[in-house]
């Protein structure tokens, strides 16, 4: 009966899942195809970013040249694209189970089944995880199929492995949003608190990296560990940010089993 509520719970994602991934998939095709190009230009391109106060482009991730693979995925990848498209999947994912069925009334249909609370929600979860890494892989896939075909010469072991820790990110926001949802039981209130959240932390981390003497503002928050320019590079697994992102997802998706398996779906 799990197994049935997992492969629902995917075919309920399966639209969506799939427009993220071609999305994702054709953004980062096109950062890996343009690599070249930013090498051939690396010397024009370093002395336009040195136009801009070094505090400034830190603060979006661009602390090097865009020609070295580390900085070009931490920048337009980790940067740029995987922030909102983990928010808007993992968010819409995971306050359907919960949130959004109460909401509208379908959680009748799946609790009137012989499975418990725990486990439909725990077959929900496993389908978000395993959505959110597909869409990791197909971000990572992307930039490695055009750099192949342009000769870029990344390494594809060190750009999975940033790509786990992308997917790491996403687990703990829908981690977050779970827990949330099943307290609430509101898909809007669950959604704004999410994003919410991950607005300050992001604005925290700008201000982190113009105002020097406020540097511990980016500790708080979720940024400064999506960071995979070392990984990328060197191999250097930042444990830190498996640890962060980790405790969070599974935290928020025990907490949000607990939560659902004792509320009042009527209150």
């Amino acid at each position: 009966m799990i197994a049935l509520t997992f492969r629902l719970e995917l075919r309920r994602s399966r639209v969506v899942a799939l427009w993220l991934a071609l999305i994702v998939f054709a953004y980062s095709a096109i950062i890996g195809a343009i690599y070249p190009i930013l090498v051939n230009n690396g010397a024009a391109i370093e002395a336009y970013i040195g136009l801009f106060p070094k505090e400034m482009m830190a603060a979006f991730g661009i602390t090097g040249s865009l020609a070295d693979p580390g900085i070009l995925f931490s920048t337009y990848i980790g940067g740029f694209l995987w922030p909102v498209v983990a928010a808007m999947s993992a968010i819409l994912f995971a306050t359907r189970p919960v949130a959004a069925d109460v909401e509208r009334g379908w959680s009748e249909m799946t609790l009137g089944t012989p499975l418990t609370r725990t486990r439909c929600l725990v077959a929900a979860i496993l389908s978000q995880a395993l959505v959110l890494g597909v869409l990791s892989v197909a971000t990572v896939g992307g930039v490695l199929m055009a750099g192949g075909m342009v000769g870029a010469g990344f390494d594809g072991t060190r750009f999975l492995a940033g790509g786990a820790i992308l997917w790491l990110f996403a687990c703990a926001i829908a981690g977050v949003a779970s827990v949330v949802g099943a307290l609430t039981l509101s898909r809007g209130i669950a959604a704004g608190v999410t994003a919410g959240a991950l607005l300050v932390m992001y604005l925290l981390n700008i201000v982190a990296q113009v105002q020097v003497d406020l540097a511990w503002l980016a500790d708080i928050g979720a940024f400064k560990y999506l960071v995979v320019t070392e990984l990328v590079d060197t191999g250097a697994v930042p444990w830190a940010s498996v640890a962060a992102f980790g405790l969070v997802a599974i935290g928020g998706w025990a907490a949000s089993v607990v939560v659902f398996a004792r509320r009042d779906l009527l209150a």
